[in-house]
C-alpha cells in the first residue's frame, strides 16, 4: 500500500467525500490494523463513533475497493484493506482462519484456483479459506 499517499486523498481519489467522521475512521483502519478485522475489533478501537456509522462506513468502504470483505465462516463478517496501487489483489486470493482466535489473515500472493462450472452457470464470487491453527494459539497448546 502507498502509504506516501495521504488519506485524504485516498477517499477522494476512490470517489468518497471526505468528512471528519469518514476520515477518523479510515485512518483507524488504515494504520492500526495489519490484518484482517471485524465491525466488534473496529468498535473496540473506536467507542466514541456508533457502531452504524462504522458498519456504513465499512460498506462504503468495500463498495469502494478500499476493503474487501472476508466471510470466514466465523459468523462475524471480516474486512481488509487492499493495496491501493492494486485493488486487483483484493480478489482471488486465499485466506487463513484460526479456529481458536478466529484471526484471519490474507495470502494476497496466493491465488485461488481456477474451478470449471457446468455450462450456464455464472460465477460471481469465489471465497477459499483454510481453516486451522495459527503458531500463536498452536504455542500456546504445548
Amino acid at each position: 500500500m502507498h502509504l506516501d499517499i495521504s488519506d485524504e486523498q485516498v477517499l477522494d481519489n476512490a470517489g468518497i467525500r471526505v468528512t471528519a467522521v469518514r476520515l477518523l475512521i479510515w485512518r483507524q483502519i488504515r494504520h492500526g490494523f495489519h490484518d484482517a478485522f471485524s465491525l466488534g475489533d473496529l468498535e473496540a478501537k473506536m467507542p466514541t463513533v456508533d457502531r452504524s456509522t462504522l458498519f456504513r462506513t465499512l460498506t462504503l468502504l468495500t463498495e469502494a475497493h478500499l476493503l474487501h470483505d472476508i466471510d470466514d465462516g466465523s459468523g462475524s463478517q471480516k474486512y481488509c484493506v487492499c493495496h491501493l496501487d492494486d485493488t486487483r489483489q483484493c480478489e482471488g486470493h486465499v485466506h487463513l482462519t484460526c479456529r481458536q482466535c478466529h484471526r484471519t489473515y490474507c495470502l494476497t500472493n496466493v491465488r485461488i484456483p481456477s474451478v470449471p462450472l457446468p455450462a450456464g452457470f455464472v460465477q460471481e464470487e469465489t471465497e477459499y479459506i483454510v481453516k486451522g491453527i495459527c503458531p500463536v494459539c498452536a504455542e500456546r497448546r504445548k
